[in-house]
């Protein structure tokens, strides 16, 4: 492995060639933007870490303006997901990287925001895949594309990652678990691989639902599970997965270093047959790639996203797998995207827009094209729009907005992905 200052130098050299090249003013008759020489930012970051931001033109004159935050995958840090002290809240990426202790951080997941249509009541609800240090705090929609991180020093890689969890009695009997921290009976964004559920592909913006399954709670949800309607069930697990008690309707404190799990109709009849009191529930996750190797550990973090951008070097806008429908593929937006390039550095992009003469944003495609261009050879998409947050040294660098005209400003959001300096954990104490 080469030393992290002639990697950083390398790195360094290479950005700035790929954001100094072309010119700008005029369009391309491939339709890719062009950039314009910017000034760089990295002063102060640890050695292998570089932040830029480049302008842009695209093919019809818009312009386009991006950050870019490049991590050398020997660089001396140690990179992770982070969210507040409830996951079912949200927060500034601000406020989670000061929290952290981070020297930098983007947004992460989509989650289930208040102005949403089908909103749930927990603002901070992860939707899709999140995990944070080997802890799956919420399910798969079907095969996500995810980040995946790992803070001992692996280096990141983009994939296609699905979730699955069981439940097994003392008395034997297993059963299927449909979700984790969120809603009961509630499938926000649908997919998943829950028995009963109605839809098993993603539906962006679309909400499914499941009257039988079973979900996990976790103290990192917040101090009480979710009230559920008559007829539901709940088994209260000690740390060591006793059943301390088994209570109807569903809802209420989840135990510090244990957790609950909710059923809704042949979900709550298995509790009741399964998890009566002084029984151990034992609930098991595993998180796979493609291959169906094992994406765990005590220090990955899992940061689910779609469409995929980018696979093995071409730009491959896969936004049907991911639940888009056409007319998104059409429209520009403020995005957050993850890279990973052959060399295993992470490039964390961070893309304005909505505001006309200044940067307009870009569709999926034009962000696949920006991704190129700077080497990545994965890329998959992250929550963008108003979410769209990058955090260098305690100062927002880009322009966050929610619409044209609309002032800029942090929106709170569920979950980060931070950059820590080597050897620090999460600055943030979990309650199991």
């Amino acid at each position: 492995m080469s030393r992290p200052g002639k990697r950083c130098a390398g790195l360094a050299a290479t950005l700035a060639l790929l954001l100094t090249a072309g010119c700008s003013g005029s369009g391309s008759d491939d339709g890719r933007p062009r950039p314009t020489p910017s000034p760089t930012r990295s002063a102060g970051l640890p050695d292998g870490v570089r932040y830029e931001h480049a302008a842009r033109t695209l093919a019809d004159g818009r312009p386009l303006r991006f950050h870019v935050l490049s991590i050398a995958p020997d660089a001396s840090v140690a990179l992770a997901a982070t969210h507040g002290d409830r996951l079912q809240d949200t927060a500034t990426v601000r406020q989670l990287a000061q929290r952290a202790g981070a020297v930098a951080a983007v947004n992460g997941t989509l989650f289930d925001i208040n102005t949403g249509a089908h909103h749930g009541g927990y603002p901070g609800d992860p939707l899709g895949l999140y995990g944070d240090r080997g802890r799956l705090l919420s399910e798969s929609e079907g095969a996500n594309p995810a980040l995946v991180l790992d803070a001992s020093g692996t280096p990141p890689r983009i994939t296609e990652a699905r979730s699955s969890i069981r439940v097994t009695s003392s008395d034997g009997a297993r059963a299927r678990v449909g979700g984790v921290d969120r809603v009961p009976g509630r499938i926000l964004d649908c997919g998943g691989s829950a028995d009963g559920r109605p839809v098993t592909a993603p539906r962006h913006g679309r909400l499914c639902t499941d009257p039988d399954e079973i979900v996990d709670f976790r103290p990192e949800w917040g101090e009480d599970s979710p009230r559920a309607g008559k007829g539901s069930a709940e088994a209260v697990l000690d740390p060591h997965g006793r059943v301390t008690r088994l209570r109807t309707p569903a809802g209420g404190p989840i135990p510090r270093g244990g957790r609950t799990l909710t059923g809704l109709g042949k979900g709550a009849a298995w509790l009741r047959a399964h998890a009566a009191e002084g029984r151990v529930l034992k609930v098991s996750s595993r998180v796979t790639d493609p291959n169906g190797d094992g994406l765990g550990g005590p220090e990955v973090s899992l940061i689910g996203g779609g469409p995929r951008l980018v696979r093995d070097g071409r730009i491959r806008v896969e936004a049907a797998a991911s639940g888009f429908p056409p007319s998104a593929q059409r429209t520009r937006h403020p995005r957050t995207v993850a890279g990973v390039t052959a060399d295993g550095t992470l490039l964390l992009v961070v893309i304005d827009g909505r505001r006309p003469g200044r940067s307009v944003g870009a569709t999926f495609t034009e962000a696949a094209r920006v991704l190129v261009g700077l080497g990545a050879r994965d890329a998959v998409n992250l929550d963008g729009g108003g979410s769209s947050t990058m955090v260098v040294s305690g100062t927002v660098r880009n322009t966050p907005t929610d619409g044209p005209g609309s002032s800029s400003e942090e929106r709170p959001v569920s979950n980060a992905i931070v950059v820590l300096p080597a050897g620090r954990a999460v600055d943030r104490a979990h309650p199991s």
